[in-house]
């Protein structure tokens, strides 16, 4: 299928999320792909919030909204602390807009006022369904005459907006699902506005998509069955004079699934966002992940940049079956971006998790940063996540006084180590060369040749004593970054029992 575009050929798309929560990976995908599809086409990227449920939104949901994406370098060209020709982009700012083009629709006779109780509409469900007929709205208030409105009214009736859709089927080209129908029957009448005068998402995302003149919607599955009426809402929009009459070409996308095969939801601990960034994975590395649940670079490329996703994004290469969450493959994944950093910027990345666990200062010292430009190469070929960093560097950068051995490795230093450890100290002691080979040479030749252990033997209890834990960086590198006395310190306190 082709992307058109507006005559005006310029392609605008929106990431509109509510704050309600943490961020969650499905928001994201969605997000990346709109931002994928606006800068593979030169198009115009507007990040919009919907914040008119003032019963669920919070500041601080909308603060970690503009963090996270900021965080994965999904730079927005129109939206909140950017500006643009279209803002305010805080639905809650836009509410007399809305009020007006409710009006607007009420008195064009696309809209009406509907005074059915919810007991009332719910008895009108079940008999709907008992006789099988499709349980929507029956269109009861659609048109009532001026003595039925003024009896309600004088029962102290409430009343919601709303739409009164055509009746007839509606199709349109689904940009990833190609040609979809739904039959008139299975898209009743539906509200715009609740009784209080709230707005609804029903309204208020077609409107905001109309008057910011968006051309292509690229949304979840989920709300394919809302399309019809959105089509409906702008063909009125465009006749009351609110839209300039081009309606949005819809591309749904798939799934994102979970375990036991089911939709993945805000409530599987793998579908926070803040979870994966307090971890330590990389944002590169996840919007890479979110990139492939759904989406195909070709020629079984996995492993490519977001800006490499832009250069090739198109919307033929959307999946249109359900794609599933594998967390082993996103942590692959980014354990393969960990690898690709220089030194230095592993460093960079790390800094911040040691700094949490209270291992550095804010501001490394020399000293620190000297320790870990020599240790992040150790580690990183090891490292899943950032957030692995705190224990496997730990002994290298706390102080001797504060150095404790991992309680589920003591039993490595019992009785049995005490002779290794000694002969270990022994030959240490008159090492001048403390380097990395001089050290492995010294220790191979007194315990694995001297003691005639096998090395898993020798060094194991070394080890231990060394950093505290059976699984650590490379053990003779690790000796000659911490120094000779710090070794030898380490090692008496494990001959001793301490």
């Amino acid at each position: 299928m082709a992307e058109q575009v507006t005559s005006t050929g310029a392609v605008r798309v929106r990431f509109c999320p509510s704050p309600t929560g943490n961020p969650h990976v499905g928001m994201i995908r969605t997000a990346l792909f709109n931002w994928a599809f606006a800068r593979h086409t030169g198009g115009t990227f507007v990040f919009r919030i919907e914040d008119t449920d003032s019963a669920r939104d919070s500041e601080e949901s909308y603060n970690a909204l503009l963090d996270s994406l900021r965080w994965l370098g999904l730079d927005w060209d129109e939206g909140p602390e950017v500006g643009g020709d279209y803002g305010p982009y805080r639905q809650s700012d836009r509410l007399p807009v809305y009020a007006e083009v409710a009006k607007r629709l009420r008195d064009g006779g696309f809209a009406y006022h509907c005074y059915c109780s919810s007991e009332e509409l719910e008895v009108r469900r079940e008999l709907a369904k008992s006789q099988g007929r499709t349980p929507g709205y029956d269109g009861k208030c659609r048109e009532l005459s001026l003595e039925q409105v003024e009896a309600y009214e004088d029962e102290g009736r409430d009343f919601v907006l709303r739409f009164r859709m055509p009746d007839r089927d509606f199709e349109w080209d689904d940009l990833v699902r190609g040609s979809i129908t739904f039959a008139a029957e299975h898209v009743p009448d539906y509200v715009l506005v609740r009784g209080n005068g709230d707005p609804l998402y029903t309204l208020v995302n077609p409107v905001d998509d109309a008057l910011m003149r968006i051309t292509h919607v690229l949304r979840g599955e989920d709300l394919l069955s809302s399309t019809p009426r959105q089509i409906a809402l702008y063909e009125a929009l465009s006749t009351i004079g609110v839209s300039d009459g081009n309606t949005p070409r819809f591309g749904h996308l798939p799934y994102v699934m979970g375990e036991g095969n089911r939709k993945l939801s805000k409530r599987d601990p793998e579908s926070s966002l803040l979870m994966y960034r307090e971890t330590g994975y990389l944002p590169e590395a996840l919007l890479n992940y979110l990139a492939l649940l759904g989406w195909s670079m070709g020629d079984d490329q996995e492993f490519f940049s977001k800006e490499q996703m832009a250069a090739a994004f198109t919307l033929e290469r959307v999946n249109q079956n359900p794609a599933r969450f594998d967390l082993k493959k996103c942590t692959s994944i980014n354990g393969d971006w960990i690898r690709s950093l220089a030194p230095n910027q592993l460093v960079e990345r790390i800094i911040p998790f040691l700094v949490a666990a209270k291992l550095i200062q804010q501001q490394p010292t020399a000293e620190q940063l000297a320790i870990l430009v020599v240790a992040a190469p150790l580690i990183q070929e090891r490292l899943e996540n950032l957030g692995q960093s705190v224990d496997m560097l730990s002994f290298l950068l706390v102080p001797q006084e504060q150095f404790v051995v991992d309680a589920a490795d003591l039993e490595v230093l019992g009785a049995d180590a005490a002779p290794t450890l000694a002969a270990a100290r022994e030959v240490l002691v008159d090492l001048t060369n403390w380097h990395t080979d001089a050290i492995h040479e010294a220790l191979r030749a007194a315990l694995v040749e001297g003691l005639a252990l096998k090395p898993k033997v020798a060094f194991t209890p070394l080890r231990v004593a060394i950093t505290g834990r059976r699984i650590s960086p490379p053990l003779f590198e690790s000796m000659e970054i911490l120094g000779k006395s710090v070794c030898l310190a380490r090692l008496e306190r494990a001959i001793g029992g301490g």
